[in-house]
């Protein structure tokens, strides 16, 4: 590999991947039937074939595209099916044709036991969908599935002739294999159904395949769908023959990857014989051991049409998500190129028999991967260099490669969490507008700069000692007050209630308080406090603000999204999510939520909603982290918090006056009134026991930082809403004007539609492309305005094609021009995904 570790083969990306994944997990991707015979001559094969260059050709720029079943393919390459992607990446599938179409336009053909839905696939699908198929005893459950692929647009059925029942795979049992908890087959069962139901591929295949499949098949799969049908899994020109009789509509020769039956053929080594059979009647694909693009040219060569690449893709998939997916598939494709324009190939027809002679040599033998460290579990992680072609996802660095020396560390050794790409997405943001300083940006959701004055630290810093003086405090106390460390629960929390009471109607004691530093520590308090075993789930919105997702990563506290409607959460959703996590024998701990002007789509949660929330969680003994700091900062009359609405203590309200007072002085506080039991029956409020935590934490909150926000309290009286009476009529002018921008450029443009938040900072806006990195970059790049891909903000995946508008910190004339930027951006990605 060179200097700089990253991959430049496919088996590079074979080696990261060892390194990355279950072993028990990389022995089922790779491990096949029996001794594994067949799976080392998928590879010995096309290692004993050589090519015959033919010089002097002018080939300059070799033409890879296909034509197959009336559908043109960039190279003549699909990808294979792949079960249970989502072992690789939560994402699994959904990423797999994301990276595909960052490299190319070809197929994807999507496993019946995929985990992720037909319906989730083609919904980010902006390439072929095709779907493999193993005909189930069930015959109306293969029905329904090939229905609902048919519906979402899959454009191929592959029907899997090879497996009556799963060969013998020795590694699986040996390792006991069986999936993780959270990967099922998505297209068969429920997910309440799946992740309990399903442990074992084989297990599942021997109670649900049919092994008395024969080839009135073809007949019955033509029967229940229009789409053209391949049989996968021919290995004889008799069966090619047969194939052609019985209606299929073209042939995957295909050992299974040796999966199988051991001590069965290559494919590449019956495939002359098999396309000599077919003599051009139907499409002929190639499935099994290519692994760089002279294999590839070497199989069109011997009369495929076309090649699937499978486990490479997997590897892709672990190492770095779509990312990898799309530099696999690009590896291989510029090899082909390559491969061609040596041996003087200029088309992909242009590959005939003379290209192709036996090698004497016998292969040399893959050199073996070393012994390292794995990471425990399943879950794939995402350091890649900047590949080619790719913008690189927040959180990107080197891939690790040798074994560091001195004080070096492997990413692969520290806390998972580090390599999440959400752990980053701030510092992505702000990279992107350092690099741009031109740009117009409306990421930042931070307070308008117009609103402070240097002098303002130093009038209300005064006004607090003058206040401590007033009560009595010593000169020496009034010294220790701003220089001394402090209790780790705070010095101003009978400021903080007193403003709570008159502003807010929350009536709680000062010792209910704990002051944290900003809002994001409140979060953290709260969270190691209240999740005290595996078993415990925190549930949460999606989308959501990530310092929540953030610091679930960073405690390992597990997440139950459950997805947003347009006018906000629903409690009907959120309780049947409750009953769902205590099904699976998980204990839903609390729910947080933002119920003002959220972030990141700006919803605001009505009055009835609220009470019904509170309900809830007595009903199901549930906290609710309330955090909202929008309130506020947002004109007009505001909705009850539901800490005010709070009768039986049920509401943790976690503030923060980061965006109302005084940013920089990263001043939060937590309200935390419910009572704690010990062993010994003694009660103390949970505050105390997240002061506890705090104290092991920060130690304490910036008394300097205390002094200023107190102040400032101190002299507006407590009243935050008439201190920022003048700042919200801002921020809601700015929200107007911003919608009325968006109303005059994109009203009536087909694919883009936004939603219309009161107040905060925030809102929605939803577009008909994705819009992830790379388009944010060219967004940055080429338009000169920034945004914040809202994918950011799923934790289980979602908002592809959706941004987040900040519409806080910039002037009218800069929304103006900015909401004139955007629209000339957008309307170059449309046009060019209709070029694609």
């Amino acid at each position: 590999m060179p200097a700089n570790n990253a991959p430049v083969t496919l088996r590079d990306y074979r080696e990261l991947a060892r390194k990355l994944v279950d072993p028990s997990v990389w022995d089922f991707w790779e491990g096949g039937a029996g001794e594994e015979s067949t799976i080392a001559a998928n590879t010995d094969a096309f290692d004993r074939l050589r090519l015959n260059p033919s010089v002097l050709r002018g080939v300059h720029r070799p033409e890879t595209t296909v034509k197959i079943l009336g559908e043109t393919w960039d190279a003549p390459v699909a990808i294979a099916p792949l079960a249970l992607q989502t072992m690789a990446h939560p994402l699994g599938e959904v990423a797999t044709v994301r990276g595909t179409a960052a490299a190319a336009r070809v197929p994807v053909i999507v496993s019946m036991m995929a985990g992720r839905t037909v319906e989730d696939v083609a919904a980010e699908a902006e390439v072929p969908l095709w779907l493999q198929v193993y005909c189930l005893r069930d015959r109306e459950l293969t029905r329904h599935v090939v229905e609902r692929a048919e519906r979402a647009g899959f454009g191929a059925l592959v029907l899997t002739v090879d497996a009556p029942h799963l060969g013998r795979r020795l590694r699986d049992e040996r390792n006991g294999f069986r999936v993780p908890a959270s990967v099922f087959p998505a297209n068969l069962y429920a997910a309440d159904v799946g992740r309990d139901g399903f442990t074992s591929p084989a297990g599942h295949a021997g109670a649900e395949f049919d092994p008395g499949l024969d080839w009135s098949v073809v007949a019955w799969m033509r029967s229940v769908s229009r789409l053209p049908v391949l049989l996968k899994g021919i290995l004889t020109a008799a069966d090619a023959e047969r194939a052609i009789e019985a209606g299929a509509d073209g042939i995957v020769v295909s050992n299974h990857g040796g999966r199988q039956l051991d001590g069965v053929p290559a494919g590449v080594e019956v495939l002359p014989e098999i396309t000599a059979a077919v003599a051009g009647r139907v499409p002929v694909l190639l499935d099994g051991g290519v692994r760089r693009g002279r294999d590839v040219l070497a199989a069109l060569a011997l009369g495929a049409d076309a090649v699937l690449l499978g486990r490479p893709v997997l590897h892709g998939l672990a190492v770095a998500q779509e990312e990898g997916v799309a530099h696999v598939l690009t590896i291989l494709l510029e090899e082909l190129r390559d491969a061609m324009t040596l041996t003087g190939t200029g088309t992909v027809a242009g590959a005939g028999p003379e290209l192709v002679r036996p090698g004497a040599a016998r292969p040399s033998p893959e050199p073996p991967l070393p012994e390292t460290p794995v990471l425990p579990g399943t879950m794939a992680v995402t350091e890649i260099a900047a590949l080619p072609g790719t913008a690189p996802l927040p959180g990107t660095v080197p891939l690790p490669g040798t074994v560091p020396v001195g004080g070096g560390l492997r990413r692969a050794d520290l806390h998972s969490s580090v390599s999440d790409p959400v752990m980053d997405t701030m510092n992505f943001l702000n990279e992107v507008t350092s690099r741009y300083p031109e740009a117009i940006s409306f990421a930042p959701g931070r307070p308008y700069a117009g609103f402070f004055e240097t002098e303002q630290i130093f009038s209300q810093i005064r006004a607090y000692l003058d206040h401590l003086a007033a009560q009595g405090a010593t000169p020496e106390q009034v010294r220790d007050a701003v220089f001394q460390y402090g209790p780790s629960a705070g010095r101003i929390r009978e400021i903080i209630a007193r403003s709570l009471r008159v502003d807010e109607g929350i009536d709680v004691p000062p010792e209910s308080i704990v002051v944290t530093v900003g809002c994001q520590e409140a979060m953290f308090l709260a969270l190691r406090a209240l999740i005290s075993g595996p078993d415990d789930v925190l549930i949460v919105s999606s989308p959501c603000y990530v310092g929540i997702t953030g610091a679930a990563l960073l405690l390992d506290v597990e997440l139950t999204a459950v997805e947003e409607r347009e006018d906000g959460l629903s409690c009907a959703d959120l309780e049947a999510a409750v009953l769902a996590e205590r099904a699976r024998g998980r204990r839903p701990r609390a729910v947080y939520v933002v119920p003002d002007h959220s972030n990141p789509s700006g919803t605001t949660m009505p009055l009835a909603a609220r009470h019904e929330l509170i309900d809830l969680a007595a009903r199901h003994d549930l906290l609710i982290l309330e955090d909202s700091p929008y309130r506020l900062v947002s004109p007009g009359a505001r909705v009850p918090a539901l800490k005010a609405l709070d009768r039986g203590r049920r509401v943790v309200h976690l503030g923060s006056y980061s965006k109302s007072v005084f940013p920089g002085a990263r001043v939060g506080f937590a309200v935390a009134d419910q009572e704690v039991v010990d062993s010994d029956g003694r009660t103390v409020l949970l505050a105390d026991e997240l002061a506890k935590i705090k104290s092991m934490v920060t130690v304490n909150t910036s008394p300097l930082s205390q002094a200023a926000v107190a102040g400032a309290l101190l002299a507006a009286d407590g009243r935050v809403s008439e201190l920022n009476r003048g700042t919200a009529e801002y921020y809601g002018d700015a929200m107007r004007h911003t919608l009325a921008c968006l109303e005059r450029r994109f009203a009536g443009m087909p694919g883009v539609r936004w939603n219309s938040p009161t107040g905060g900072f925030f809102l929605a806006l939803h577009v008909p492309f994705r819009a992830d990195n790379a388009a944010l970059a060219r967004s940055a790049q080429d338009f000169g305005v920034i945004w914040t891909p809202m994918s950011y903000f799923y934790p289980q995946g979602g908002g592809e094609r959706t941004i987040r508008l900040s519409t806080s910190y910039l002037t009218h004339e800069e929304i103006e021009e900015g909401v004139a930027r955007l629209a000339e951006f957008i309307a170059a990605e449309r046009h060019a995904d209709e070029r694609r």
